[in-house]
Order: structure tokens, then sequence, then C-alpha cells
């Protein structure tokens, strides 16, 4: 049985409507409430957009209209008139104990090796390396 669908209410999609771009070049918009709430429900779910249900449309126009919106700042713009509020979070703090390296990490190719290295040969005589 899968997650229940979301769909935007008709009071969120009353404050997000007048935000929608206007007048912009392209082709016309597919239905805006429809993949609204398909984004929303995708970045929910955290799926791969490739999964999203098809009730909500073609999972390109989906990711297409995320990714173009995200590059163009619509979301964020979107985000402060909902909320009054950039969001945005002057000083951000690291806790570098809680990463974590792949075990390949520690080891592998590079740099010189505290082993002894061969012999080489040149001009048929053996010659250690520096």
């Amino acid at each position: 049985m899968g997650k229940a669908l979301y769909w935007l209410s008709d009071s969120e999609w009353a404050r997000i409507e007048p935000l929608m771009p206007r007048g912009r070049r392209g082709a016309h918009r597919v239905d805006d409430r429809r993949v609204i709430s398909g984004i929303v429900y995708m970045l929910r779910s955290g799926a791969r957009w490739r999964d999203c249900p098809a009730a909500y449309g073609p999972y390109t126009t989906i990711y297409n209209r995320f990714n173009r919106w995200s590059r163009q700042g619509i979301w964020f713009e979107m985000f402060e008139q909902l909320t009054g509020s950039s969001g945005i979070i002057g000083t951000v703090a690291i806790d570098s104990s809680s990463i974590k390296v792949h075990r390949s990490a520690a080891g592998g190719k590079g740099g010189r090796s505290s082993k002894p290295s061969a012999a080489r040969v040149v001009d048929g005589q053996p010659k250690s390396t520096p």
C-alpha cells in the first residue's frame, strides 16, 4: 500500500497562486496546482523523481519545473512571501566528529609510502629509490 497523495488545499493554493510567475517565455505551463502538489509530494517522500505518481503528470515535468524554478530563485521568493522570512541562517556549525569516512579513504596511492621501496635498475645497475 503506497503513501497517500498530497494535494494543495484551496486555502494553500489561494496563498500560492498569486506568486506564480507570469508573462514568461516558453510553452504554456500545465496545471500549476497539480505540478506543485507533485513537487511537494516528492520532496516530502524523498523518493526519486522517476518514481513520481502518475496522478501528478509526467515526472519530467515535475522535476524540470522544480529544477528551473530553483535556478531562478522562484521557490525562495515564494517561501519569503509566504513566511515573511528568508529562512537563511547567518551561522552554521558542523560537528566533524559525526563525519564518517569510507574505510578505503585511509590508504591507497599517493604520496610517499612508509614501506621500503623495491630497488630499481638504471643502466643495468641496481639503484635504490630516493
